[in-house]
């Protein structure tokens, strides 16, 4: 006899459904404590001393590993492209081309990888563990307001510095694209940096510092998020810890379709 309860199909569906349920009760976890963020920097309740150590982890520890991915990115690019260029005479237009697909996409989208990847995971990890062991309910007995202590400290330092990581990252990328176009298309550095100004516009680059503050922002919301409603053990830290990356990479491509439709439409 035919049960639908174990065709491929209906797992299938089944699994669609589950990621999908998970997925929205993320969004209403992050809605939630986005509110309550919201309301204690109104209020000015900010524990700056926190703010100033996530700020710390958030734009330094992390700037190797986004330096390290923006610049392999942005070489590897430059390596494909200044050649082709070079044989169509357009060698000269290679800084340009570089400045306009790092500033508008390449550095922002790789350097919230990269913070997802280390610091994003690193919150989710931090605060699950404390949400199992039930450290955060004897905050709450204590009369300690942990959205202030804890989470707070990390959405500012998201939307303050991830920024500042874009500017570093950009920079640097384009560096590198400068001279791997030297090395593989003999592009003079002198002309590659010309070109390089006529591709960077002022409304780009304020656009990408926008969006990297949302995308700041959007990590650590959605990292804390994960990490404070999470129940159970050492099990369900882990599980937490990857939705909090798997829903985090999701979002800030979300966000990306979206300033792109917005602004460049």
């Amino acid at each position: 006899m035919f049960e639908l309860n174990k065709t491929l199909t209906y797992n299938a569906f089944l699994l669609l459904w589950e990621q999908l349920k998970d997925f929205l009760i993320t969004l209403g976890d992050m809605g939630q404590v986005f509110v309550k963020v919201v309301k204690r920097i109104l209020l000015l309740r900010i524990n700056f001393k926190e703010t100033l150590e996530q700020s710390k982890r958030f734009a330094y520890d992390s700037l190797p590993i986004s330096l390290t991915i923006v610049g392999m990115t942005s070489a590897i690019i430059a390596m494909q492209l200044a050649p082709e260029l070079a044989k169509q005479g357009g060698a000269d237009y290679t800084g340009s081309l570089s400045a306009l697909v790092m500033v508008r996409e390449l550095a922002a989208i790789m350097s919230g990888f990269a913070i997802i990847s280390m610091v994003g995971s690193s919150f989710a990890s931090e605060l699950a563990s404390m949400a199992v062991s039930e450290q955060i309910n004897a905050m709450s007995v204590l009369k300690v307001d942990y959205i202030e202590y804890l989470i707070v400290p990390r959405f500012l330092a998201g939307v303050l510095f991830m920024p500042v990581i874009f500017i570093i990252s950009a920079t640097f990328g384009l560096i590198c694209a400068g001279y791997v176009s030297n090395w593989c298309a003999d592009l003079s550095l002198l002309n590659y940096f010309t070109s390089l100004w006529h591709g960077l516009f002022i409304r780009d680059i304020f656009i990408a510092l926008l969006k990297s503050s949302f995308f700041g922002g959007t990590i650590a919301l959605i990292s804390c998020s994960c990490g404070c409603f999470t129940k159970g053990g050492a099990k369900e830290v882990g599980l937490a810890t990857t939705k909090a990356v798997v829903w985090s990479f999701l979002v800030i491509a979300v966000w990306d379709f979206v300033f792109a439709s917005i602004f460049y439409l």
